[in-house]
C-alpha cells in the first residue's frame, strides 16, 4: 500500500521585520531584568543587578538569607517596583504597561507561593478554578472540567476536590498550589522554595512531577530554593546572588567552580562526595 502524499506546505508571509532587514525578529526574554537596584530605606539589597532568563530555560535563584532572591521574584511578577532599573516580562515593562497589556501578561504565567498560599476558606475545587472564574470568560461546566484536568496533571484525584486546605498534607497543598498555578496553562511557572516543607521522598516526587509537566507542557521555571537537591534535579541553570549581584551564572558544575565565599559555603556539601570518591 503506498504512503499518503504529504499534503501542501501552507504559503509564508514575511513578517514585517523580515520585510525591513531581511531577518526575523528575535523573540524577547521571558525574563529580563536590567540594571535593577532595590532599596529599603538605607538598606541596599540589589545593587545594578542583571539577569536574563530565555524560553524553556529552568534557572534555579539561589544565595544567603537576606541576598533579596525572593524579593526579586516579587519583582518579576510585578508584585514590587524595582528603586531603579527595569524588569520586562515577554518584552513588555509589566508594572509601566498599559491596564490590558498588563492584564494580558499576568495571564502568562503562574506563581507557587513558599507555603501553597491557598485561600483556607475555599475547598481545593475552588482554590483550583479562581484564576479561571477571574478571566470571566468561561462558564461552569468548563471550569469542571479544566479543574479536575488540572488535579489530574499533578496527580490529585477527583475525590480531593471537596477537601479544605486545612485537612490537606504539605505535599497535598503544595500540589493544589501547583495546579492552580497552571490553570491558565502559563508559558512562566514562578516558584518560590517549591520543596520547603516536604520530606526528602516527597520533595523528590514532586520535583519529578515538575520536571514532568515542564517537558510535557513546555513552560519556563524560574524558582528560588536552598535545597541542593531540588536544584541538582531541576535546574538547567543557576544563577548565585550575593552583594546585591549576580555573582555566578551558568550551568551547575559552571557555577560549583565559581571562586567566591558564598559558592565555595553553599555547594561544599556537593563538592564533598566527589572529593572523597576521588580519593578511592
Amino acid at each position: 500500500m503506498s504512503a499518503a502524499p504529504r499534503p501542501p506546505e501552507a504559503e509564508r508571509f514575511p513578517s514585517p521585520a523580515e520585510v525591513a532587514g531581511g531577518q526575523p525578529a528575535a523573540a524577547p526574554p521571558v525574563v529580563d531584568i536590567r540594571g535593577v537596584w532595590t532599596c529599603f530605606g538605607g538598606t541596599v539589597v540589589h545593587q545594578d543587578l542583571d539577569l536574563v532568563v530565555r524560553r524553556g530555560e529552568l534557572l534555579g535563584l539561589v544565595g544567603s538569607s537576606g541576598s533579596g532572591k525572593t524579593t526579586l521574584l516579587r519583582e518579576v511578577v510585578g508584585l514590587l517596583r524595582p528603586s531603579r532599573g527595569e524588569v520586562r516580562l515577554f518584552g513588555l515593562p509589566i508594572l509601566d504597561a498599559d491596564p490590558d497589556a498588563r492584564r494580558e501578561v499576568r495571564r502568562r504565567f503562574g506563581v507557587l507561593f513558599q507555603h501553597g498560599a491557598l485561600f483556607s476558606a475555599l475547598p481545593v475545587f475552588d482554590n483550583i478554578a479562581f484564576p479561571l472564574r477571574e478571566l470571566k470568560r468561561l462558564d461552569e461546566a468548563m471550569i469542571r472540567d479544566l479543574v479536575l484536568m488540572k488535579m489530574a496533571m499533578v496527580e490529585l484525584g477527583p475525590e480531593m476536590a471537596g477537601l479544605m486546605p486545612a485537612e490537606l498534607s504539605g505535599g497535598m497543598v503544595k500540589r493544589v498550589a501547583l495546579a492552580r498555578a497552571l490553570a491558565l496553562e502559563p508559558e512562566l511557572l514562578v516558584l518560590d522554595e517549591p520543596t520547603a516543607g516536604l520530606d526528602p521522598d516527597r520533595s523528590e516526587n514532586f520535583v519529578k512531577l515538575i520536571r514532568t509537566l515542564q517537558r510535557e507542557l513546555d513552560f519556563t521555571v524560574i524558582m528560588v530554593t536552598h535545597d541542593l537537591a531540588t536544584l541538582a534535579g531541576l535546574a538547567s541553570r543557576v544563577a548565585a546572588l550575593s552583594d546585591g549581584r549576580v555573582v555566578a551564572n551558568g550551568t551547575l558544575e559552571e557555577v560549583m567552580a565559581v571562586d567566591h565565599p558564598f559558592t565555595r559555603s553553599f555547594f561544599a556539601s556537593l563538592r564533598q562526595p566527589a572529593l572523597c570518591g576521588s580519593r578511592r
